[in-house]
């Protein structure tokens, strides 16, 4: 356990780091700061797994999963006021959406990096990462926020009945509902981080992995 400390401590910070950054928009709405932060999580899962291995990045996986769980709390108890009514920091079908999308995508992203670890050493960052993102966001958005999902009940769909607004895709293609403008954006985020979180995955293994002299 000692030597995954540094990644479970890593894991840890950008779960409560993107928990916090999420409040803040930018992009006229279609992002926040979280989307920048989040990604990372993919990366310190592939270098804990190309350096000890898989059930070693299954445990930092349970350790980000189980810190997620305790800011979602936290945030269904934080009261704030806007536009004369009071809701919660976080909705229950946010804090279950991104519980949820975190615990599979980043199992499958380990599952995916263990069946590519012997070919080219960009294969399998790469490819863990961008299908685990995009089962990450497609998980999270459609749960969180989809009106197909309607186990919920009424109360928690009314707190996030936001996101069915109609809006132009993107702010400037046809009218679709706001969350899946939401959803595309930030899967492109993640994305573009997926390829560049390549170059620090090479360099920490290298670092990681070097015979001490």
């Amino acid at each position: 356990m000692k030597r995954i400390l540094p990644g479970i401590l890593a894991m840890a910070a950008i779960v409560v780091a993107s928990n916090i950054l999420v409040q803040f928009l930018i992009a006229d709405g279609l992002l926040t700061w979280g989307a920048f932060t989040y990604p990372f999580a993919f990366l310190v899962t592939d270098v804990i797994n190309r350096v000890y291995g898989v059930q070693s990045a299954r445990k930092v996986i349970f350790a980000g999963f189980a810190t997620g769980i305790v800011c979602s709390l936290i945030g269904t108890q934080i009261m704030l006021q806007g536009d004369g009514y009071t809701y919660a920091a976080v909705a229950l079908r946010v804090a279950v959406g991104s519980a949820t999308a975190f615990l599979v995508a980043q199992l499958v992203d380990v599952f995916i990096f263990n069946k590519l670890r012997d070919g080219a050493w960009w294969k399998a960052p790469f490819a863990s990462s961008f299908i685990g993102s995009a089962l990450d966001t497609t998980i999270f958005f459609t749960l969180a926020f989809s009106q197909s999902i309607v186990f919920f009940g009424e109360t928690a769909d009314m707190e996030i009945s936001w996101a069915w607004d109609s809006v132009p895709f993107l702010l400037v293609g046809p009218a679709v509902p706001l969350w899946v403008s939401l959803a595309v954006a930030d899967w492109g985020v993640k994305l573009a981080l997926a390829l560049i979180a390549l170059v620090p995955f090479r360099l920490i293994v290298r670092r990681m992995t070097a015979p001490l002299v």
